[in-house]
Protein backbone atom coordinates (compact mmCIF):
# COMPACT_ATOMS: atom_id res chain seq x y z
CA UNK A 1 0.00 0.00 0.00
CA UNK A 2 3.20 2.40 0.97
CA UNK A 3 4.66 2.33 -2.51
CA UNK A 4 0.87 2.79 -4.58
CA UNK A 5 0.70 6.14 -1.82
CA UNK A 6 3.82 7.09 -3.03
CA UNK A 7 3.49 6.70 -6.58
CA UNK A 8 0.65 8.48 -6.52
CA UNK A 9 1.72 11.33 -3.81
CA UNK A 10 4.54 11.54 -7.00
CA UNK A 11 2.12 11.59 -10.10
CA UNK A 12 0.73 14.67 -8.03
CA UNK A 13 4.13 16.35 -7.49
CA UNK A 14 4.83 16.26 -11.06
CA UNK A 15 1.52 16.96 -12.08
CA UNK A 16 2.01 20.21 -9.92
CA UNK A 17 5.10 20.79 -11.74
CA UNK A 18 3.62 20.66 -15.15
CA UNK A 19 0.47 22.96 -13.44
CA UNK A 20 3.35 25.69 -12.85
CA UNK A 21 3.03 26.09 -17.04
CA UNK A 22 -0.44 24.98 -17.46
CA UNK A 23 -3.49 27.69 -16.09
CA UNK A 24 -5.99 24.76 -15.96
CA UNK A 25 -4.01 23.21 -13.42
CA UNK A 26 -3.21 24.82 -9.90
CA UNK A 27 0.41 23.92 -9.53
CA UNK A 28 1.45 24.32 -6.11
CA UNK A 29 -1.77 23.00 -4.18
CA UNK A 30 -1.78 20.04 -6.74
CA UNK A 31 1.90 19.61 -5.61
CA UNK A 32 0.53 19.91 -1.81
CA UNK A 33 -1.92 16.85 -2.37
CA UNK A 34 1.34 14.94 -3.20
CA UNK A 35 2.98 16.26 -0.30
CA UNK A 36 -0.72 15.33 1.85
CA UNK A 37 -1.12 11.41 0.26
CA UNK A 38 2.93 10.85 1.25
CA UNK A 39 1.91 12.29 4.45
CA UNK A 40 -0.12 8.69 5.04
CA UNK A 41 2.97 6.53 4.18
CA UNK A 42 3.58 4.14 7.00
CA UNK A 43 7.51 5.34 7.90
CA UNK A 44 7.08 8.94 6.64
CA UNK A 45 6.77 11.09 9.25
CA UNK A 46 5.01 14.50 8.21
CA UNK A 47 4.20 17.37 10.93
CA UNK A 48 0.69 18.49 10.95
CA UNK A 49 2.44 21.62 10.91
CA UNK A 50 4.54 21.25 7.86
CA UNK A 51 1.84 20.79 6.10
CA UNK A 52 0.08 23.62 7.18
CA UNK A 53 2.33 25.54 6.29
CA UNK A 54 3.14 23.94 2.82
CA UNK A 55 -0.59 24.38 2.25
CA UNK A 56 -0.21 27.88 3.50
CA UNK A 57 2.35 28.99 0.77
CA UNK A 58 0.61 26.85 -2.07
CA UNK A 59 -3.04 29.04 -1.12
CA UNK A 60 -0.86 32.39 -1.32
CA UNK A 61 0.90 31.66 -4.40
CA UNK A 62 -2.39 30.27 -6.22
CA UNK A 63 -3.87 33.94 -5.37
CA UNK A 64 -0.84 35.82 -6.50
CA UNK A 65 -1.00 33.95 -9.67
CA UNK A 66 -4.56 35.53 -10.03
CA UNK A 67 -3.13 38.63 -9.31
CA UNK A 68 0.08 39.41 -10.67
CA UNK A 69 -1.05 39.19 -14.35
CA UNK A 70 -4.01 41.98 -13.62
CA UNK A 71 -1.33 44.35 -11.90
CA UNK A 72 1.11 44.12 -14.30
CA UNK A 73 -1.35 44.68 -17.29
CA UNK A 74 -3.08 47.54 -15.07
CA UNK A 75 0.70 49.06 -14.53
CA UNK A 76 1.56 49.29 -18.16
CA UNK A 77 -2.09 50.54 -19.37
CA UNK A 78 -4.31 47.35 -19.93
CA UNK A 79 -7.05 45.60 -18.83
CA UNK A 80 -9.11 42.30 -18.26
CA UNK A 81 -8.93 41.83 -21.93
CA UNK A 82 -5.02 41.05 -21.77
CA UNK A 83 -5.14 39.11 -18.92
CA UNK A 84 -8.01 36.72 -20.62
CA UNK A 85 -5.72 36.96 -23.48
CA UNK A 86 -2.84 35.93 -22.40
CA UNK A 87 -4.01 32.87 -20.27
CA UNK A 88 -5.26 31.67 -23.86
CA UNK A 89 -2.25 32.51 -25.74
CA UNK A 90 -0.45 30.08 -23.42
CA UNK A 91 -2.42 26.89 -24.14
CA UNK A 92 -2.59 28.03 -27.77
CA UNK A 93 1.07 28.38 -27.95
CA UNK A 94 1.95 25.37 -25.63
CA UNK A 95 -0.51 23.09 -28.44
CA UNK A 96 0.70 24.68 -31.54
CA UNK A 97 4.51 25.70 -30.48
CA UNK A 98 5.49 23.54 -27.33
CA UNK A 99 7.92 25.38 -25.21
CA UNK A 100 8.49 28.17 -27.30
CA UNK A 101 4.62 28.94 -26.86
CA UNK A 102 5.63 29.46 -22.91
CA UNK A 103 6.54 33.05 -24.08
CA UNK A 104 5.20 33.68 -27.35
CA UNK A 105 1.47 33.04 -27.08
CA UNK A 106 1.10 34.68 -23.70
CA UNK A 107 2.36 37.90 -24.90
CA UNK A 108 0.58 37.09 -28.58
CA UNK A 109 -2.78 36.66 -26.59
CA UNK A 110 -2.27 39.57 -24.50
CA UNK A 111 -1.79 42.09 -27.46
CA UNK A 112 -4.73 40.25 -29.20
CA UNK A 113 -6.80 40.18 -26.17
CA UNK A 114 -6.71 43.88 -25.70
CA UNK A 115 -7.14 44.90 -29.25
CA UNK A 116 -10.70 43.20 -29.21
CA UNK A 117 -11.94 43.11 -25.71
CA UNK A 118 -10.75 46.74 -24.81
CA UNK A 119 -10.57 48.25 -28.08
CA UNK A 120 -6.92 49.63 -27.54
CA UNK A 121 -4.63 51.12 -30.53
CA UNK A 122 -1.54 49.37 -31.19
CA UNK A 123 0.73 51.01 -29.32
CA UNK A 124 -1.51 50.57 -26.05
CA UNK A 125 -2.12 47.51 -26.68
CA UNK A 126 1.75 46.10 -27.11
CA UNK A 127 2.60 47.79 -23.49
CA UNK A 128 -0.47 45.77 -21.78
CA UNK A 129 0.60 42.92 -23.77
CA UNK A 130 4.13 43.58 -22.55
CA UNK A 131 2.99 44.30 -19.19
CA UNK A 132 0.44 40.89 -18.91
CA UNK A 133 3.15 39.07 -19.69
CA UNK A 134 5.67 40.01 -17.28
CA UNK A 135 3.27 39.48 -14.40
CA UNK A 136 2.25 35.73 -16.38
CA UNK A 137 5.91 34.56 -16.08
CA UNK A 138 6.11 36.46 -12.62
CA UNK A 139 3.49 33.73 -11.64
CA UNK A 140 4.86 30.69 -13.53
CA UNK A 141 8.42 31.55 -11.66
CA UNK A 142 6.74 31.34 -8.29
CA UNK A 143 4.47 28.55 -8.95
CA UNK A 144 7.79 26.54 -10.71
CA UNK A 145 9.83 27.15 -7.68
CA UNK A 146 6.89 26.05 -5.20
CA UNK A 147 6.58 23.15 -6.86
CA UNK A 148 10.33 22.17 -6.88
CA UNK A 149 10.30 22.37 -3.39
CA UNK A 150 7.58 20.68 -2.95
CA UNK A 151 9.39 17.97 -4.89
CA UNK A 152 12.45 18.68 -3.34
CA UNK A 153 10.96 17.71 -0.06
CA UNK A 154 8.95 14.83 -1.80
CA UNK A 155 12.08 13.34 -2.25
CA UNK A 156 13.83 14.09 0.53
CA UNK A 157 11.08 12.28 2.59
CA UNK A 158 11.14 9.02 0.88
CA UNK A 159 15.03 8.91 1.08
CA UNK A 160 14.97 9.32 4.49
CA UNK A 161 13.13 6.22 5.05
CA UNK A 162 14.78 4.33 1.73
CA UNK A 163 15.57 1.63 3.76
CA UNK A 164 12.30 1.00 5.80
CA UNK A 165 10.24 1.23 2.76
CA UNK A 166 11.80 -2.08 1.18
Amino acid sequence: MDLVLICVAGFFIILGIAGSFLPVIPGPLTSWVGLFTLSYVTPINISTNFLITCFSIALLIFLLDIFIPIVGAKKFGGGKGSTYGASIGLLVGLLFLGPFGIIIGPFTGAFIGELVFNKSNNKVALKAAFGSLIGFLSGVFLKFLVGLAFGFYFISFIWDVRLELY
